[in-house]
């Protein structure tokens, strides 16, 4: 009895870490200098107009029109988890991509365009 118990503790001890593991996000990663750093291009509309190009040429087919995504694997960037997060944030997540996730990293976008999509983004929150 007291091996079939101690069985069954870490069975549920493993799938506690598992969703714990599988909870933890990206987000968390972002160093924080990153994380405060400001937009420079915050508000302006001009920027997101700019910002829609960018999208529309490199997010546009895997998030959809709108950024609306496709109900699977390419989520909504309308979400409240992104009004959650900076713009500094963002960009850091741009920038770095998450390729375990099938998000590229945007890396060779200069980092204007990086961020007018940031404000794009914003602008349709």
């Amino acid at each position: 009895m007291k091996r079939q118990t101690t069985t069954i503790l870490l069975l549920l001890l493993s799938g506690t870490l598992a969703l714990a593991a599988a909870s933890h996000s990206h987000w968390e990663r972002v160093p924080a200098r990153d994380h405060a750093r400001a937009n420079p291009f915050a508000g302006n509309p001009a920027a997101a107009v700019a910002g829609e190009r960018v999208y529309n040429d490199h997010c546009a087919q895997c998030h959809k029109a709108g950024a609306r995504g496709d109900g699977g694997k390419h989520p909504s960037l309308r979400s409240e988890q992104l009004r959650a997060v900076t713009d500094g944030d963002l960009e850091w997540f741009l920038r770095q991509g998450d390729l375990a996730h099938g998000m590229p990293s945007w890396s060779s976008l200069p980092q204007a365009q990086r961020w007018q999509l940031v404000t794009y983004l914003r602008s349709i929150q």
